[in-house]
């Protein structure tokens, strides 16, 4: 049997608010699943729409030699999912058409109204349960007798057994990447792009900490936890990857959360004397210390993201994210010794926020040596204890899966436009300054890598296409999210 695997998108949407895109890295939930069809005998094709413009006659001809078809949808790429999934029923209305991930996670049974051409919905991780549906689709099973799915029957929407969560991720196969070796991956918006090889890598589920704006399974789903990989499987992994790629994306929400870990993997790397460069999409600030930091140093860690979140203590305390402003000055600061290129993430427009909180998180992230910063709007996602909260006080409604906190709804004291335009201006502060381009011009020297001087001329271009989406949202042609 051949699966088809479709991570759907908007080429055109590629570059928003965010610093990663989803040109970034591949998409590894696709991955996983292809590796355990490929372990069941079963055939595997990746299509990302991100990475190419598929036209309908491509998707035909794929169409032709599958047999079902398994699409990720998130929430933001509602639309283009929709499309997809319409365009496949036309082309072949017998073949099953599975969605996950995200959307389908958050809203369950309502994933598959609001896909209509979908036939079966899985919650949760499907690893295992996409062999599962495999089995069904070869007459050997019941859709009932599956966990964590919902399926059509007849004019109704059903539900099989109970979700399970897997708790032993060390069982989980290596992603098939060379399911996507077709792609190049590694572009980031603001003109940075990894040169190396690059592919991408999660060693743990979830996150331990509860900031109350970020989306979590949990919230949903009270068996999903913090769950991690072994140290020995995560280096095990990476040399597997060596073969092929010299750059490593690691996704996870927080990578160096469990700090002994993170000392086990890094020893564990320096001592297999791996040439490989690792960029780290997800770290805390309290997590920094310099005997790790000199460990990730030494093994090859050259890139890592924080989300600093705001320069004010009153609204780092409303998150929840339970650090302080001395603790992200160590942590930048340790970085910038070990001349990691560090990205710092900052969200605008917390309810309890003035203007001069905006201006003070503008100054601190200017106070910063940071090589870049990402500015956004402050969004209350389905998943999240602010999303939570404002539905329980009827606030927003429950059908809102994306939600700017301004004046219109009473959950913040600026309009939509004023939201915006602060967030213009914070990205025109940081980055148009004459110290800024100076050290970013000498730190490329002393790195030897031009490539920053080289791309961020077009960032001039990005910049516009970002005003321009800025433009369209306050017209209410496009989400924020």
């Amino acid at each position: 049997m051949k699966f088809l695997l479709i991570r759907p998108g908007d080429r055109e949407q590629i570059y928003r608010f965010y610093i990663s895109s989803p040109l970034s890295h591949p998409p590894l939930g696709l991955l996983y699943l292809g590796a355990t069809l490929e372990n069941e005998g079963h055939d595997v094709e990746v299509l990302d729409y991100y990475a190419e413009d598929v036209s309908k006659e491509k998707l035909e001809k794929s169409l032709k030699s599958s047999d079902a078809v398994g699409m990720m949808v998130y929430t933001n790429d509602y639309k283009p999912s929709v499309k997809i999934s319409r365009e496949i029923k036309e082309l072949d209305p017998k073949i099953q058409l599975i969605i996950g991930g995200p959307h389908c996670t958050f809203l369950q049974k309502q994933a598959l109204t609001d896909a209509p051409d979908a036939d079966i919905c899985v919650v949760g991780e499907g690893d295992e349960v996409i062999c599962d549906i495999a089995s069904y689709i070869e007459g050997k099973k019941k859709l009932s007798e599956i966990n964590g799915i919902y399926f059509r029957e007849k004019n109704s929407i059903k539900s099989g057994k109970p979700l399970k969560i897997i708790e032993d991720l060390d069982s989980l196969p290596f992603p098939a990447r060379h399911l996507v070796e077709k792609y190049d991956y590694g572009s980031f918006a603001f003109g940075y792009k990894i040169k190396k090889k690059v592919t991408s890598l999660i060693s743990s589920k979830g996150c331990p900490f509860h900031c109350r704006f970020c989306s979590r399974y949990s919230n949903l789903i009270k068996e999903w936890s913090f769950r991690k990989r072994s140290a020995e499987n995560v280096v095990e992994e990476i040399l597997e990857i060596s073969k092929k790629y010299r750059s490593i994306m690691i996704v996870d929400d927080n990578f160096l959360a469990d700090k002994k870990r993170a000392h086990k993997i890094f020893d564990k790397l320096i001592e297999a004397d791996v040439s490989i460069d690792y960029l780290i999409e997800g770290a805390r600030v309290d997590t920094a210390e310099r005997d790790l930091y000199l460990k990730m140093k030494k093994a090859g860690v050259k890139f890592i993201l924080y989300g600093i979140e705001s320069g004010n203590q009153d609204v780092l305390d409303f998150y929840n994210k339970n650090v302080t402003l001395p603790q992200i000055r160590n942590a930048i600061k340790l970085a910038r010794e070990m001349n990691f290129f560090i990205i710092g993430s900052f969200i605008l427009g917390a309810p309890i926020e003035t203007k001069e909180h905006i201006d003070n998180t503008v100054k601190f992230a200017r106070s910063l040596p940071i090589d870049l910063a990402n500015f956004a709007p402050l969004v209350y996602t389905r998943g999240s204890d602010l999303w939570s909260d404002a539905v329980e006080n009827n606030v927003i409604s429950e059908n809102e899966d994306a939600v700017l906190p301004d004046t219109s709804n009473n959950l913040g004291n600026f309009t939509k436009e004023e939201l915006v335009n602060c967030t213009f201006e914070a990205f025109n502060s940081f980055y148009f300054r004459p110290n800024y381009l100076v050290g970013q011009v000498f730190k490329s020297l002393l790195r030897g890598d031009y490539s920053m001087i080289i791309n961020g001329i077009k960032y001039f271009n990005l910049f516009n296409k970002i005003s321009d989406d800025g433009k369209k949202i306050l017209k209410g042609e496009k989400s924020i999210s």
